[in-house]
């Protein structure tokens, strides 16, 4: 049966997100110093070719025109992230002008046009400084660091920005700790630093909504998780309770500390088991339970599937594998608990390029799921179908899987609303074209396309998709007549 989508809340933020060391470029100009991600990404050119971060799509020099472009698209809401080292190039200490201005003049921009802020505090990029100084987040150190960056920010911009999150998708960084941090060498093979560290960010996340609520009066605070609802593999008992050990690790340790204060009991039960729990300072947990979430920003690309995983004592524990072709088959393994649950391809269902599980029906689930166990607004803060993208010789750009894809999405979303889930906002990624953390900038998400290559930043001039036309005829019709 078709379902045809009726029109969304007047008040609903149409938008598109970005993050700063993926599409700002200047990575060293006008005062800013290096990130962690540009020192990953610099690795990253030399090992596969992936682009640095020293240009990306050159935001930085482009932010009207990309402004303008948004405007356009009929941008209700423009998701960003402000980049910790162009304010404090290194760490602590000295405040760089220019950085904040850069920050002022693209929100008094964004204001300008009607553009709503949605400004994000942490996406991957720690400051370097920190990096050599102390380990950066290894160290509980960075979190009374992050504090005093955090109090500058919101204070900064308390008077334009009602919306603010966190840090961006920290369960991601837990499974992909060397793409999202710079772990030394010596450290790579100690798991549990990988959970120490989601520990000193539950306590920067608990800093940065206190400051929300102490300095931005009617101002809403929450993190942003990149989430996959977890199907079991088949109807055997032992497959249903795998998927429900692999929601209690990877999604339900993350919310509960957001909306509960405290860690999930069971995910606890086995990190302590083995070894791999964080150690508790006496008053983190306070601290944790004080920095209340008025909503949550999800990132929602693929479900994920389950399947039960027997401790043997032969199987090692592993984390999910990544595809850095583009090349349907080519991930390089899933994520294995052994005695707790084992990762794997779902077979019925069709996956990108890059080996993600397209499932629209996924982001209606976990909606309606988070909503019916928190009961807090969602917006969902990244969306979006990573692909080849060819630039013809006319400057146009076409793009109907991104268009199928995001309709779809959009269709079940709606879905959700209609049994009552609050949602805030959709800002799909990407506003344009930008640095993909794992794949350089041949796989793209953008409504933009950014004329550039790996290995060639070339004038970064700007395409409008196919799909930038359609976005703007579905905030035109604010969301309504869309049929699946």
């Amino acid at each position: 049966m078709a379902y045809t989508t009726t029109a969304f809340p007047d008040n609903f933020l149409w938008g598109a997100s970005t993050s700063a060391y993926q599409v700002e470029g200047a990575a060293l100009e006008d005062g800013k110093k290096a990130s962690q991600q540009d020192i990953i990404n610099r690795d990253n050119f030399r090992e596969r070719g992936f682009a640095t971060a020293e240009v990306t799509s050159d935001h930085y020099h482009h932010f009207r025109e990309d402004v303008a472009l948004m405007a356009e698209m009929g941008l209700k809401a423009y998701r960003f992230s402000i980049a910790w080292s162009r304010v404090i190039p290194d760490g602590t200490g000295a405040v760089n002008p220019a950085g904040l201005k850069f920050y002022h003049d693209l929100i008094d921009e964004l204001l300008a046009h009607g553009i709503e802020p949605i400004v994000t505090l942490y996406h991957y990029d720690l400051p370097w400084a920190l990096v050599e100084r102390y380990g950066g987040w290894i160290s509980r150190q960075v979190v009374d660091d992050f504090e005093a960056y955090a109090r500058l920010i919101i204070t900064e911009f308390r008077d334009q920005v009602k919306y603010w999150t966190t840090i961006n998708e920290q369960s991601i960084i837990v499974q992909y700790w060397t793409q999202k941090c710079y772990i030394p060498e010596e450290f790579r093979g100690n798991n549990q630093l990988r959970y120490q560290i989601n520990h000193h960010m539950n306590l920067a996340h608990a800093v940065a909504c206190n400051l929300v609520h102490e300095l931005v009066p009617g101002g809403m605070v929450g993190s942003v998780i990149g989430y996959s609802p977890i199907y079991p593999l088949t109807s055997r008992a032992e497959d249903v309770m795998a998927a429900q050990n692999a929601h209690d690790l990877r999604n339900g340790y993350y919310l509960d500390i957001y909306f509960k204060g405290k860690y999930t009991d069971s995910a606890m039960a086995y990190l302590e088991r083995h070894g791999l729990a964080p150690k508790i300072e006496p008053g983190d947990m306070e601290l944790i339970a004080s920095g209340t979430s008025d909503m949550l920003g999800i990132n929602y690309y693929a479900s994920e599937c389950a399947k039960a995983c027997p401790d043997d004592g032969t199987r090692e524990m592993r984390w999910n594998g990544v595809n850095l072709t583009g090349k349907k088959g080519d991930i390089s393994g899933f994520e294995t608990h052994p005695g707790f649950y084992e990762m794997c391809k779902n077979p019925l269902l069709d996956t990108n390029d890059w080996d993600w599980a397209i499932d629209p029906i996924g982001l209606e689930y976990l909606l309606r799921d988070i909503w019916m166990r928190y009961g807090k607004p969602l917006m969902v803060c990244e969306n979006g179908l990573g692909a080849f993208d060819t630039l013809e010789a006319d400057g146009t750009v076409h793009d109907p899987y991104r268009i199928d894809y995001l309709s779809r999405h959009i269709a079940a979303m709606k879905r959700a609303m209609d049994y009552g889930v609050q949602m805030l906002a959709y800002c799909p990624w990407s506003a344009l074209d930008l640095l993909s953390t794992s794949n350089g900038v041949k796989k793209r998400y953008g409504f933009i396309y950014v004329d550039r290559t790996d290995d060639d930043p070339r004038e970064c001039r700007r395409y409008r998709k196919d799909s930038f036309a359609w976005y703007r005829n579905v905030i035109a019709n604010n969301g309504a007549g869309l049929t699946l």
